[in-house]
C-alpha cells in the first residue's frame, strides 16, 4: 500500500473517520454528513503518531524554503507542534477570533516577520478555518507558502477556494482514498460508495435531499 492508502487503513482502523450514509451525522453548520472525522484519535496511537508526523514532515520538505509551522486552533495545534519539533522550525498557532482579554492576540508564539510558513490542520473541509489563519498571518506580515493536513474531504468548491486565493494545499490522505480502501476491506458495500461519492460531489445536495425525505417531502 501506499502511504494515503497506508494513512486510511489506520484511520478506519481506530475509527477516526467513520462512514454512515443511513445515519448521517450533524455538522455544526447543520449540514447532515455520511462522514465524520476526528482526527485527534491519532495522538493516543504511538505508532500512528509518528507515521503521520513522518507524512507531513516529508510535506513540508517538498515545500521550498519553509522557515516557520502555524498550527490552526485547536485541532491543529498538536499536529503542528509535533511538525515543529521535528522539523527543527519555529512554531505558533492561529486562533480562530483574539483572545478578549490580556494581549487579545489570535497568533500566538513569536515569529518574524516575512517568515515562510507552512499552515498545519489535521484536516481540511470546506478550508474556511484554513483560509481565516492563512488570513491573520499575512496580516501580520508572513508569507503563508501552502496549508497541510492529514486528511482532505477533496470538495471542488474548496480546491476552488484556495486556487483563487493563490494558495496550495497538501494531504496526507483524501476522501476518495480512504473510500477506496474502505471497499476493498468491505467497510461499506459498492452501494455505500456509490452514496458516499455522491454526497462528495454535492454535499449540500445530498443533506438537502436526505432532509427532505426525513421529513417525507
Amino acid at each position: 500500500m501506499n502511504m494515503a492508502h497506508n494513512i486510511a487503513e489506520r484511520l478506519l482502523d481506530i475509527q477516526a473517520v467513520k462512514l454512515n450514509p443511513s445515519h448521517p451525522f450533524t455538522w455544526a453548520s447543520g449540514m447532515r454528513s455520511p462522514v465524520y472525522c476526528d482526527n485527534r484519535r491519532a495522538l493516543a496511537h504511538p505508532d500512528f503518531r509518528n507515521q503521520i508526523a513522518t507524512g507531513l514532515c516529508d510535506l513540508v520538505a517538498s515545500i521550498q524554503d519553509c522557515g516557520a509551522i502555524a498550527g490552526v486552533a485547536t485541532a491543529g495545534i498538536a499536529w503542528g507542534a509535533l511538525l515543529a519539533h521535528e522539523t527543527g522550525l519555529p512554531f505558533c498557532y492561529v486562533r480562530s477570533k483574539p483572545k478578549d482579554h490580556g494581549l487579545k492576540n489570535r497568533i500566538e508564539g513569536q515569529l518574524e516577520v516575512g517568515s515562510r510558513v507552512v499552515v498545519v490542520e489535521d484536516l481540511i473541509s470546506t478550508g474556511k478555518s484554513s483560509l481565516e489563519a492563512c488570513d491573520a498571518l499575512i496580516e501580520e506580515g508572513m508569507d503563508v507558502l501552502a496549508v497541510v493536513s492529514i486528511f482532505q474531504y477533496g470538495f471542488a468548491q474548496t480546491k476552488a477556494q484556495f486556487e483563487q486565493r493563490g494558495l496550495k494545499f497538501f494531504s496526507l490522505c483524501s476522501f476518495s482514498e480512504l473510500l477506496e480502501r474502505a471497499l476493498q476491506r468491505k467497510s461499506i458495500t459498492s452501494t455505500e460508495f456509490e452514496e458516499l461519492m455522491s454526497w462528495n460531489q454535492d454535499p449540500a445536495g445530498w443533506s438537502q435531499s436526505f432532509l427532505a425525505q426525513k421529513a417525507g417531502i
